[in-house]
C-alpha cells in the first residue's frame, strides 16, 4: 500500500464512524465525503499511471540502503533507519549476516528487497544445467468433500477419473478434505477426519 492509499483508507474509516457514533448526524454527511475521497484516490491512481513525475512526487522512489556490500549511511539517515532496524528487516528476509548482502533497497511500499552476494545466493537448477519437470498450477479438485467441477473440466478430466484416482488413496471424493492436482500429474489427497465423541 502506498502512503497516500493508507491515508485515504484511514480517512474513510474515520468518516464512516462519525454518522455511526452520533445518531443526530445524517448518513449522507459520511457518505458524500467518502465518495469524494474515493474519486480523489481514483484521480491520483490515474495520474500515477500516466506520469512518472507524479509517481515520484506522490509515491516517492526506492532508496538503496546497502550498495555493493557497504551500508549507505547517508540514505540510512535520510530514511530514518537505524542499523538495528536494517538488521531486523534483513532477518525478516532470511538474511542473518550483513556481510552476505550486495544490495538492500527500501521500496516505496516500505518493504526491503535484498540481493545477496553471488556466493551467498541460493542455488537454482539452472546453476547445474538441470531442467526441472513442468509442474504447472495446482488445481483444487475436491474441497471438504465437494467436487470442483470447473477445475476438473479445466484439466480435461471427469468425475469417473477423479473417483478412480482418489480410490488409490483408499477413499471416495466425498470423504476427502482436499484433493489437488498439478500439471506434473502429482496428486495430493487428505481424508476428512471423522468426529470423535
Amino acid at each position: 500500500m502506498q502512503p497516500f492509499e493508507l491515508v485515504i483508507a484511514i480517512m474513510i474509516a474515520d468518516l464512516a464512524s462519525i454518522p455511526m457514533t452520533d445518531t443526530g448526524i445524517p448518513i449522507s454527511s459520511g457518505v458524500i465525503p467518502i465518495i469524494a475521497l474515493l474519486l480523489l484516490q481514483l484521480i491520483i491512481s490515474n495520474m500515477n499511471l500516466k506520469s512518472i513525475l507524479c509517481r515520484k512526487i506522490i509515491c516517492g522512489k526506492p532508496s538503496i540502503l546497502i550498495y555493493r556490500g557497504k551500508i549507505d549511511l547517508k540514505n540510512l539517515r535520510k530514511e530514518k533507519f537505524t542499523i538495528n532496524e536494517l538488521q531486523e528487516r534483513l532477518r525478516e528476509r532470511n538474511v542473518v549476516n550483513l556481510g552476505d548482502v550486495e544490495y538492500a533497497i527500501l521500496e516505496t511500499s516500505g518493504q526491503i528487497t535484498v540481493i545477496q552476494k553471488p556466493n551467498k545466493r541460493a542455488t537454482i537448477p539452472e546453476d547445474f544445467d538441470i531442467m526441472p519437470e513442468y509442474s504447472g498450477i495446482p488445481y483444487d479438485l475436491v474441497v471438504d468433500g465437494e467436487i470442483m467441477l470447473d477445475n476438473l473440466k479445466a484439466i480435461g478430466r471427469d468425475e469417473r477419473w477423479l473417483s478412480k484416482e482418489v480410490a488409490k488413496f483408499g477413499y471416495e471424493p466425498k470423504d476427502a478434505l482436499i484433493v489437488t492436482y498439478d500439471g506434473g500429474n502429482n496428486m495430493f489427497c487428505q481424508k476428512k477426519e471423522t468426529n470423535r465423541d
